[in-house]
């Protein structure tokens, strides 16, 4: 979840468990035993806000009827949407350039500052390709594929960045009664079906794998992205569809995929794009510890370490994630087995300026916007980080981070 926002007072809570406890807690001053459904009480309580916040985003998403019915309009018509093409071979240096943002779907000036600094940017840098890590849409995520904060908090900021944006699934892209607790991992179809009509945003499902050529009859890839679903094993409720349970299909399919493409990646580089981080200094913690929980199923994002320890380390030489509004580049650890987690979430939104934890780090930053470029070749991989003055749209570069060593290469 943001940084503004409530953290469950209990690992593995329902949604409704979860409100409902709150409402107890307001109207008589300490938790019930056990959580009453349907609670009652004089106090105006989280259910009574959040539902209402709800039900406005929903009225909200209504308002401009003739931008979403002409976008229906394109989608029912079956017309194939002219995309921006993945990039086919390197640029003139010999690397690929991607620009790397996170939490980026507020709709409020950072966004707009951040997106114009990183076009200025992009343009020098020659970027091909954008990758964006997830809650996409805050704070409640799509109301339908033709909802209009697409265009308000994506396609209208990101304008002149005209390149394919990677894109995954955050928490607030998943809400469910509660903005950003990926309560509700269908919605994140809503996303999926929004990438047939869109020319920017790129997710053929919502887990999926993109590789980028050496060029035209040059052999292995030089990269491959492996784009993963995290919510079902890191919302901060528990998951009530079976399909979507830690342990259901829906995670069993995503794991088994998950491990057959990168067994089967010839890519020099392999790089896995998740919402949730593995290791994080910033303020929600690490996988298996987030927001300062170490039980349960849920909360704690166990599950998620298990996976990124089981099928990811040693593998993939990067982790990209958000989630945290603040930008790490962390050292590989004996625990990560040569891997690399980078977390790059100040799109939208920004850390409280302090370290929370102390991972091995490069470098980080936990109080400013920001986003990253990564140029990769067959022989190197360059990441630049950036800070953004939202009052004047203006970004710096802070750091330059080198590898010339792959895990491919190293194996």
């Amino acid at each position: 979840m943001c940084d503004d926002e409530y953290t469950p007072p209990r690992p593995d809570l329902t949604e409704r468990q979860w409100l409902d406890l709150d409402d107890s807690i307001v109207t008589t001053g300490r938790p019930a035993a056990e959580p009453v459904v349907d609670a009652a009480g004089p106090g105006v309580g989280r259910r009574t806000v959040l539902g209402g916040a709800v039900a406005g985003a929903a009225a909200l998403a209504l308002l401009p009827q003739a931008a979403q019915a002409a976008q229906a309009a394109r989608a029912a018509s079956g017309a194939p949407v002219d995309k921006f093409p993945l990039p086919s071979r390197p640029g003139p240096g010999g690397s690929y350039a991607v620009l790397v943002t996170g939490d980026a779907g507020t709709g409020n000036e950072a966004q707009y500052a951040v997106a114009e600094a990183a076009r200025k940017v992009c343009r020098t840098e020659g970027v091909g390709l954008a990758i964006g890590l997830g809650d996409n849409l805050y704070e409640n995520g799509p109301e339908s594929a033709h909802d209009d904060e697409f265009h308000t908090r994506f396609e209208k900021p990101n304008t002149g960045i005209d390149v394919p944006w990677l894109m995954v699934l955050g928490n607030h892209d998943c809400s469910g009664l509660i903005p950003g607790s990926g309560g509700d991992p269908s919605r994140g179809d809503r996303e999926v079906a929004y990438a047939t009509t869109s020319r920017r945003w790129y997710m053929p499902a919502r887990y999926y794998s993109t590789a980028l050529p050496a060029g035209p009859g040059r052999g292995a890839p030089v990269v491959e992205f492996f784009a993963v679903d995290t919510n079902p094993v890191a919302s901060t409720v528990t998951q009530l569809d079976p399909y979507f349970r830690w342990d259901g299909p829906y995670m069993r399919e995503q794991r088994r995929w998950v491990d057959s493409a990168l067994t089967a990646s010839r890519a020099t580089w392999k790089i896995v794009i998740g919402h949730h981080p593995y290791l994080n200094n910033g303020k929600h913690g690490s996988a298996g510890s987030y927001d300062g929980f170490t039980i349960g199923h849920y909360t704690s994002g166990v599950h998620l370490k298990e996976l990124y320890e089981e099928v990811v380390c040693g593998r993939a030489d990067l982790i990209l994630s958000g989630h945290d509004h603040t930008q790490q580049i962390l050292e590989p650890t004996k625990r990560s087995r040569g891997t690399r987690q980078i977390v790059c979430g100040t799109a939208g939104k920004k850390g409280d300026g302090k370290a929370h934890d102390d991972h091995p780090a490069r470098w980080q930053d936990f109080g400013q916007h920001g986003f990253m470029v990564m140029k990769v070749s067959t022989g190197k991989l360059t990441i630049d980080a950036y800070t953004v003055d939202v009052a004047t749209a203006t970004a710096t570069r802070v750091h330059r981070f080198t590898s010339t060593s792959a895990l491919s290469a190293r194996s």
